[in-house]
């Protein structure tokens, strides 16, 4: 398990490109039979990626939690971004078309992943962040996510926003997650932009050509930088920070929240002509 310290916005305003990336940055996810963690201690959020192919994998603690199993005290939310796959949770198996998304609460002790066809695996997109207390195991379809349609043509901002864990549609601890599908000829997501300094927030993107990248905003915003994006790579974005992004071409994202509320409304709109 890779581990990411917290930042502090006074010393982020002097990161050169490699910095940035070395902090927020997040690639490698999806790899042949592996999987790949990453601790960040801003929200104690966990970034994660499972491939399998030939092999089933299985959710770990690592001495990193000092815990005898991964979901002791923490919950998680997946959503598959890959071919057809299998979810097992202590002995239940879920199967996982692709777009699929589960909630797994506190307390499940033995979690593993595999694929249906080896020669089209499933790629399993997993954010966990610590709870208080149990709740049920809910698989999310992407039928019954929350639509939320938002954007405009002439803004280059018409998305929809699939709401999966997320109040209106379940109970959790504090995780909170969804999928965002930028519509054809749209490039711009969460523009005009916001902060929310009760929530971090951790965006994979998706849905993306070889050629094709994401110039993914953040910082204060008076005080913004970019990070250069490509397909299924995932960035941190801290409570103090803007996250917003524009592509060559439109794309997809999955987002994933932690903090003091799950108030999905719960935000400080900046507006664009205040940005620096």
């Amino acid at each position: 398990m890779e581990i990411r310290s917290a930042s502090n916005p006074k010393d982020f305003k002097h990161y050169t490109t490699d910095r940035l990336r070395e902090e927020f940055h997040i690639s490698g996810l999806f790899t042949p039979d592996n999987s790949k963690l990453v601790y960040s201690h801003i929200d104690r959020i966990i970034t994660a990626g499972f491939m399998p192919v030939n092999k089933v994998l299985k959710l770990e603690a690592g001495k990193e939690l000092a815990a005898d199993y991964f979901l002791e005290r923490r919950e998680m939310g997946c959503i598959n971004i890959g071919g057809k796959g299998v979810i097992t949770v202590d002995g239940t198996e879920y199967v996982m078309e692709p777009r699929d998304g589960i909630y797994i609460g506190r307390g499940n002790k033995e979690i593993t992943f595999k694929s249906v066809d080896p020669n089209a695996p499933a790629k399993f997109y997993v954010s966990s962040c610590p709870a208080h207390k149990e709740y049920p195991t809910v698989k999310i379809d992407i039928s019954k996510a929350k639509k939320v349609p938002c954007g405009s043509d002439a803004d280059a901002n018409k998305r929809v926003i699939n709401q999966y864990i997320h109040p209106e549609v379940m109970q959790s601890c504090q995780l909170a997650m969804g999928l965002t599908q930028l519509e054809e000829g749209s490039v711009w997501n969460t523009m005009p932009c916001h902060t929310h300094d009760r929530r971090m927030e951790v965006y994979l993107y998706l849905d993306m050509d070889e050629n094709d990248v994401v110039f993914h905003m953040m910082g204060e915003p008076n005080e913004t930088r970019h990070i250069i994006m490509h397909n299924e790579e995932a960035v941190i974005n801290p409570s103090w920070s803007i996250h917003s992004g524009v592509g060559t071409r439109a794309y997809s994202f999955i987002w994933a929240m932690c903090g003091e509320n799950q108030e999905f409304t719960d935000m400080d709109g900046v507006e664009t002509k205040n940005l620096r």
